[in-house]
């Protein structure tokens, strides 16, 4: 007799049946007198009736399983649940949850359940199952092969896996989806189940997409719009555009996430000018005879409303007066309830300036600030700003996990959050901020404020990332025809005071924030060997910093003209210097004072300078300097990739004016020899003169957390004490190129402008003054801690200039063109970009035009 059949599954999970319930012709009946009893076996047959009691308790006296192919009888038994020997009603919930298990197992596509025998007290059942197919193999037709295997992976269609129609239907539903959201609205998916005689029980599916042609858009038609023209509300809409002849950087597919995104951005640009009831009646497309679509949107706008009384609740702190200034928004202004919820509340960034910020940063952690529309009247609101400032919230405890190699105290230093402090959200920020500048770190901090409302104080957890400290540099350049390639090592969490500690060796002693480099570079040109170290907090108490670096170098004369380079004669540089840094709490702390003194001793043998008229050749010089620069770094929170913020140096580099104190001739006699004239020339410039004065700032202005512009403007000049010395040799501007020969040692300094061969828009000797300007819009793909990558586009101008009589700020060389950059902490910045230059090199007519510049170790 059967109990339950599959098409009984959903009422058996649900309901238990009672006395009286018949089910179909073999369902459970009441049939005492109706039994057929086989007398030649020992069984009951499936389409005979066995007489039993309903609702009466029957012990199990065993399970049998039909149907199986691959599972054992013991697995079906197992998963049933049941017993021999336990008790059982006859219908009843353990029964009902036999079925229900076997269902959820999700190995079975249909039970069945027989009463096949009743002796005495004891009843003997069959499961009559039957097993649901697995998955053996998946091939997807219409596609290239790469792509279908990503897509079977993105469907999770594993092998093994149990086809049922819920994975079907699924399967189906996803990949129709995977190209209608794409644009495909004609997509047609289809699946065919084959048997797999290679096993028992297995089919292989084969998946066929034809995903037609991809819709465009051919119109936009709005209705119901009197206030806004059709063409402002298709600008609102960022991502669904019609069809236009001429514009090939944004297409005219529909994607339905993007297109209900805009209309959303169709509403908030009504809300932002006042519509603040405007809403969308109706929308959808319709098909056009050369398959593509028209959408139709009809609107209803309301009337346009004006902001009637702002008034403050609550506040005791500040007053009417701060917070109206903080809120900038006046009566009769035009109703904007996005902008009166980012001047409350606050727009997400880091620098937002509204009303909770205000309070947050003030100690008032627990503080509410709403904003309210108390009256509507005619077409004019009036606004309740309410705010409940609780009482100020101190800090009990700052924490900072995953620092594996870099020691607390070198984060601790640079928190603007102290336990005891006021609470302040732009103080936190602001310590985000000096994490991600130390370098050593991701820049997706994560700190976790965890609040104490009964006692009025806070928690701060930062959380870190830490990226290699440590590169093994590997920077070089080319443009031109010449590269330039630097092999050292950087360690830029180093720690010199375990530098004996051989435990501290993991691979190197690292930790304390510490910088030391150990560089070879060389090119045709040149060669330069160099060590430098730096102690940020020199004696760990103060942000003041400690650097010294000594090298060597020599350089070899080259030729513009051919390109060829003589190394008979040659430039040996020998150096040091020291520096002392220093944090500045006037104007405000993010000012740093830089201060540093230098000597290099100069060996020339045979290597020509031209000094005015004069060449000089032979000789050695000495250059003994001070240089002071005062700077300004807001920027942040990223080294590679900031986002917000600014910077700004101004510096001074100066020599003693030697020749106006010392009495002595520097004229040069025009009867001189050769030789004579040499001489004295060299002694002329045996203690090297002049005064650099440089200026350079950065703007930061991000569109959202991934788009930045950055706006460099910067100068130069160089200039000298005395007529008759006239300008040095050394600390010459060379403009052009990819920026990155910074290590010549003889104070020159390289200033990258692409799109132009390197150095070569400055003359042989270097100029004495420059300028350049650039913008730069830069896109971050990705900001992992394994590689941080960046695309670009700039524009660019700047020139060198000899000197003043030459000097035109509006004849610059100009520039543009595209870029990537990728950051690993193993290697530093690495990167390509492809510039055009748009005018000629001096003493040349024709452009520069296209020229190609890898960069490896720097950064523009």
């Amino acid at each position: 007799m059967k109990l339950f059949s599959a098409s009984l599954v959903l009422s058996a999970l649900f309901f238990t049946f009672n006395a009286t319930a018949q089910i179909k012709n073999d369902s459970i009946v009441n049939i005492k007198n109706d039994s057929i009893i086989n007398t030649k076996k020992d069984t009951i047959n499936k389409n005979q009736k066995v007489d039993y009691e309903i609702g009466k308790e029957y012990i199990l006296g065993g399970i049998t399983v039909t149907g199986l192919k691959k599972f054992s009888e013991e697995t079906v038994k197992v998963f049933t649940g049941l017993v021999n020997g336990q008790l059982l009603r006859l219908p009843g919930d353990k029964l009902t949850s036999a079925i229900k298990k076997l269902y959820e197992s999700k190995q079975f596509s249909n039970v069945d359940v027989y009463l096949v025998k009743v002796d005495g007290e004891t009843i003997y059942l069959e499961f009559d199952v039957q097993e649901l197919p697995q998955l053996n193999q998946v091939k997807i037709n219409g596609v290239k092969k790469s792509k279908a295997k990503e897509l079977i992976k993105e469907a999770e269609l594993k092998l093994g896996a149990m086809v049922t129609d819920n994975l079907l239907v699924t399967t189906k539903n996803y990949f129709t989806k995977k190209y209608t959201d794409k644009g495909f609205l004609k997509t047609k998916v289809t699946l065919d189940l084959q048997k797999d005689t290679s096993d028992m029980n297995v089919v292989n599916m084969n998946v066929y997409i034809d995903q037609g042609q991809r819709i465009k858009i051919k119109k936009i038609n709005f209705t119901g719009n009197e206030k806004l023209s059709d063409k402002k509300l298709r600008k609102a809409m960022s991502k669904t555009k019609q069809r236009m002849l001429g514009r090939f950087w944004k297409g005219s597919k529909y994607i339905e996430e993007d297109y209900q995104k805009d209309l959303e951005k169709i509403l908030d640009k009504y809300s932002r000018l006042g519509f603040r009831d405007a809403r969308i009646l109706s929308e959808g497309y319709t098909w056009n005879k050369d398959n593509t679509i028209n959408i139709n949107i009809e609107l209803e706008e309301g009337k346009q409303y004006r902001f009637a009384d702002i008034v403050f609740v609550g506040n005791k702190e500040f007053t009417d007066e701060q917070l109206r200034a903080m809120l900038r928004i006046e009566k009769g202004d035009v109703y904007n309830g996005a902008v009166l919820k980012e001047r409350v509340k606050g727009d997400g960034t880091p620098t937002s300036d509204d009303l909770s910020t205000l309070y947050q940063d003030n100690g008032f952690l627990f503080s509410q600030v709403n904003a309210v529309e108390t009256k509507v009247e005619n077409d004019s609101i009036t606004v309740e700003i309410r705010i409940r400032e609780d009482e100020k919230a101190r800090i009990r405890k700052v924490t900072v996990r995953g620092n594996d190699k870099t020691n607390d105290h070198v984060i601790f230093r640079e928190l603007r959050v102290k336990p005891g402090d006021l609470f302040s959200r732009s103080a936190i920020i602001r310590s985000i901020r000096e994490i991600g500048q130390l370098g050593f770190f991701d820049q997706n901090v994560s700190p976790d404020v965890v609040p104490d409302y009964q006692n009025k104080t806070a928690d701060i957890d930062f959380t870190v990332v830490e990226k290699g400290g440590s590169q093994i540099e590997l920077q070089g350049g080319y443009g031109g025809g010449s590269f330039i390639g630097t092999l050292g090592l950087s360690f830029n969490n180093f720690s010199i005071k375990n530098i004996f500690n051989k435990d501290a060796y993991k691979p190197l002693p690292m930790g304390d924030g510490q910088s030391l480099s150990l560089r070879l570079q060389s090119s045709r040109t040149f060669n330069t060997y160099s060590f430098s170290f730096t102690e940020p907090w020199l004696g760990g108490r103060k942000p003041q910093s400690l650097s010294f670096s000594v090298y060597s170098s020599n350089q070899y004369q080259f030729n513009f003209q051919t390109g060829d380079v003589d190394r008979s004669q040659s430039l040996g540089i020998v150096g040091a210097s020291v520096g002392l840094g220093k944090r500045l709490n006037w104007p405000d702390d993010f000012f740093q004072l830089s201060q540093t003194v230098s000597y290099q001793a100069f060996n020339l043998n045979n290597y020509g300078f031209r000094v005015g008229e004069n060449i000089l050749s032979n000789g050695s010089l000495n250059n003994l300097s001070y240089s002071a620069t005062i700077a300004r770094n807001s920027a942040g929170p990223s080294l590679i990739f900031p986002t917000y913020g600014s910077e700004f140096s101004l510096g001074i580099k100066a020599t003693f004016p030697y020749s106006l104190v010392n009495g002595r001739d520097y004229s040069i006699p025009e009867d001189a020899t050769d030789e004579e004239r040499n001489n004295l020339i060299a002694e002329n410039y045996k203690w090297l003169e002049y005064y650099k004065i440089s200026a350079k700032g950065k703007w930061y202005t991000s569109f959202t957390d991934k788009l930045v512009l950055m706006t460099n403007a910067e100068m130069g000049y160089l200039g000298y004490y005395n007529t008759k010395v006239g300008l040095s040799p050394f600390e010459r501007y060379y403009v052009g190129g990819d920026g990155i020969a910074i290590f010549q040692l003889d104070g020159r300094e390289v200033i990258g402008l692409r799109g132009y061969e390197n150095n070569r828009l400055s003359s042989a000797e270097g100029g004495s003054i420059y300028n350049k300007f650039q913008l730069e819009l830069r896109y971050s793909i990705t900001d992992a801690p394994s590689a941080s990558i960046y695309t670009l586009g700039f524009l660019e101008a700047g020139n060198s200039y000899d000197n003043f009589r030459t000097f035109n700020p509006f004849e610059l060389k100009r520039s543009a063109g595209l870029g990537i950059r990728i950051f690993m902490p193993a290697f530093g910045l690495l990167g390509i970009d492809f510039a055009h230059g748009f005018d000629p090199l001096p003493g040349f007519t024709e452009k520069s035009g296209w020229q190609t510049h890898f960069i490896i170790g720097r950064q523009f």
